[in-house]
């Protein structure tokens, strides 16, 4: 039994660092949205013992590290599925350590295919409590659409989808390490912090342009690196009609906000030509 599946980008469209828990882990704000940008996964079901993953980029891990081959393993045992040997094949599009989710997405993929493949019937938020098992930002990519985040990012409460829109993200050259940006960020000192409660306010209202006002990344001021190619993107996506733009999660991955596809793929055909360059729109809510 094979399955091919979609494996959707995430945007965060505001991201707060609120203090660290007691756990050691941060306790997130997110305004999160998922967009058409994908990875293609396909999941083939066996007769069998194993998990095999292999990937078009010879980099990634192809064993357990792999958050795709940690999803299906935590699926199975959730499920309580044995003799059963799973395949992933992944063609990667989402840029790697972009923060754009790509892994999470992967495996949230993963747990999608396993569903529909073995009918288990398991719901969303039983899928997304398996992700939780295997990364933060699994469970949103499981559910897709737009929401806010908080805890570790996988508490989530919908929110209503964007207003008619459309994106341009932009990968400059360099990579962002996340564990190190995690360690430069001390939440008592945080000066600037998105206006989380008017960006949802705004959503609600289907204001665009308040949306695009409100957008905020407080991991832009922790940057070790890199802070001013990040300006300078972001400068050319607001002089390409961007109505906002900002670094998406721990970067190095910058987007612009649009309030058309045209708008949009206009500035990608100025943009494409230096960097990585996608445009790409909104994706709604994954249902069962």
């Amino acid at each position: 039994m094979k399955i091919d599946v979609k494996a959707f980008a995430k945007l965060n469209i505001s991201l707060d660092v609120v203090s660290r828990m007691a756990d050691g882990y941060h306790e997130m704000l997110m305004v999160m949205q998922s967009v058409d940008l994908c990875d293609d996964v396909s999941v083939t079901v066996e007769a069998g013992d194993g998990i095999a993953v292999s990937t078009s980029l010879r980099y990634l891990p192809a064993d357990m590290r792999n958050i795709a081959a940690k999803a299906a393993g935590a699926f199975l045992a959730r499920a309580g599925i044995r003799g059963r040997h799973v395949s992933i094949a992944i063609k990667k599009r989402i840029p790697v350590c972009a923060g754009l989710g790509g892994g999470s997405a992967d495996g949230a993929a993963v747990l999608r295919a396993l569903n529909a493949l073995l009918d288990t019937r398991l719901t969303v938020r039983e899928l997304e409590e398996i992700g939780a098992e295997v990364g933060s930002d699994v469970p949103f990519c499981v559910r897709c659409g737009t929401a806010l985040a908080t805890g570790r990012g996988n508490v989530l409460e919908d929110l209503p989808p964007l207003p008619d829109c459309a994106f341009v993200i932009v990968k400059p050259q360099f990579a962002v390490s996340t564990p190190e940006l995690f360690s430069r960020l001390d939440c008592a000192k945080i000066r600037n912090r998105p206006d989380t409660a008017g960006l949802v306010d705004a959503l609600r209202a289907g204001n665009l342009a308040g949306i695009a006002h409100r957008m905020y990344n407080v991991f832009e001021d922790a940057l070790p690196r890199g802070r001013e190619e990040i300006d300078a993107i972001r400068g050319e996506l607001l002089d390409n009609h961007a109505l906002g733009a900002i670094m998406t999660g721990t970067g190095s991955a910058v987007f612009g906000l649009f309030d058309s596809y045209e708008s949009a793929h206009g500035a990608w055909k100025t943009l494409s030509g230096r960097r990585e360059c996608f445009a790409a729109r909104a994706v709604g809510k994954y249902e069962v």
